[in-house]
């Protein structure tokens, strides 16, 4: 009967039930479990197992840089956050309606923390999502359009339901490079949803991409449907660096 059991646990790749079902049966019988208990526990456990499964999986593939959630943000660090929206955000119905998210601040305001923290309730919820910085975006882009399979890159980028594109605006696009760029803001436009980090504001946004036509079309595609968040407070690092020299 044993054997029998993990052949058949095997055949339908079932781990979780041949490790546990002799634990979970001797549980059943001390807690008088029906059948229909006992079954239930069993395939519970098989289904837990197999959604952290999926969702470590998903959080390794979208290669955030690190772990960082919405329970580590110092919300009192910066008063001028829109909290209320930012709780509502992390529902994640946004995705459903491609609405896009814009952090736009100096550096060390926590943008990146913020956008991690959200892509990784999504990978939570089994959405497929990828993290990048604007410069590896670019050099991506770059090499696919080198290789000839730039299309192909921009159709897999297309197909996530979130994009996260960090530091947009430390570094200046070629010319190339922001073509490039549009054509994918352009291809996801009202198709999945895009949260950009940036130290730019949107008036200064023709300084990325060096033409002011381009990064306004660009601008008229990501803010048409957008949650856009101003964040003028202090430097998280800073108040970290003075605060280790104080003490």
């Amino acid at each position: 009967m044993d054997e029998g059991i993990k052949y058949y646990c095997d055949t339908l790749a079932l781990p979780i039930i041949v490790k546990e079902y002799e634990n979970e049966a001797q549980e059943a019988i001390k807690g008088k479990l029906s059948y229909q208990g006992y079954l239930y526990n069993l395939l519970k456990l098989q289904a837990v197992s197999r959604i952290e499964n999926s969702v470590n999986a998903k959080i390794k593939k979208a290669k955030f840089p690190c772990i960082k959630t919405l329970e580590e943000f110092n919300f009192g660090f910066q008063p001028k956050m829109d909290e209320k929206l930012i709780r509502e955000l992390c529902e994640l119905n946004f995705l459903n309606t491609g609405i896009n998210i814009i952090f736009v601040g100096p550096p060390g305001v926590g943008k990146t923390h913020l956008a991690i923290a959200l892509g990784i309730l999504a990978a939570k919820k089994r959405k497929r999502v990828m993290f990048f910085t604007a410069e590896e975006l670019s050099k991506n882009l770059l090499s696919a359009e080198f290789s000839n399979r730039v299309a192909e890159y921009i159709e897999s980028l297309y197909r996530l339901d979130l994009l996260i594109i960090d530091e947009l605006g430390y570094l200046e696009l070629n010319k190339a490079a922001g073509a490039l760029f549009f054509k994918l803001i352009s291809k996801k436009y009202e198709n999945g949803s895009i949260i950009i980090t940036t130290n730019k504001p949107f008036e200064e946004w023709n300084e990325i991409f060096g033409e002011t036509v381009l990064a306004s079309a660009i601008l008229d595609r990501l803010l048409h449907h957008c949650h856009p968040f101003l964040i003028n407070g202090k430097s998280y690092r800073m108040k970290e660096l003075f605060g280790k020299e104080n003490s």
